[in-house]
């Protein structure tokens, strides 16, 4: 049997899935068996798999075909420390959950998202600034920790959703060489 906190885990990613799906009228499916197919401990999986199966298989969420350069991680705990955002201190887990979907960048193209659900507190995205947006498009409203900007989930979708389509598709890099 599955225990409580993989059971909340899984049903968040589906929810995630569910919510992008619907959002890009495409299919976002979790990674069967998940905790990262070749994340973490399941480096050794990468010898057998080929580059389009490792693309695949990265984090949490395995994306329409033509979104190669999409990649997130989801984590649903019951309490986080906001007061530490604000306090500008370090945070260890939010450190790890970091470290994690970092680990499985391929490309200098992805764009990853660090989908964090809070019980009874909200829904939130952590990204990197550094690869969404440019001057003219301030962040979204939300906290900056480190070099990466935390914000409430819907919100930040209503700021990137065609940004992030862009980006996550498979010729992003040609179109922006043809442009």
């Amino acid at each position: 049997m599955s225990s409580k906190s993989k059971t909340k885990g899984k049903s968040w990613e589906r929810d995630v899935c569910l919510f992008l799906s619907e959002l890009y009228n495409q299919s976002f499916i979790r990674v069967p068996g998940s905790g990262a197919f070749i994340g973490g401990s399941n480096q050794f999986r990468k010898e057998t798999l080929s580059d389009e199966q490792i693309k695949l298989s990265r984090g949490d969420i395995i994306p329409p075909e033509h979104y190669p350069y999409f990649l997130a991680e989801c984590k649903n705990y019951a309490d986080f420390p906001f007061h530490q955002l604000i306090l500008r201190n370090d945070i260890a887990l939010l450190n790890s959950w970091i470290d994690q979907v970092e680990h499985d960048v391929t490309s200098e193209k992805d764009i990853w998202l660090l989908f964090i659900k809070i019980t009874r507190k909200g829904q939130f995205v952590l990204f990197n600034p550094q690869h969404l947006g440019d001057q003219l498009f301030p962040l979204p409203y939300g906290v900056k920790y480190k070099k990466y900007w935390f914000c409430e989930m819907d919100y930040f979708f209503e700021c990137y959703k065609d940004e992030l389509e862009m980006r996550w598709k498979k010729d992003y890099g040609r179109e922006a060489e043809e442009n």
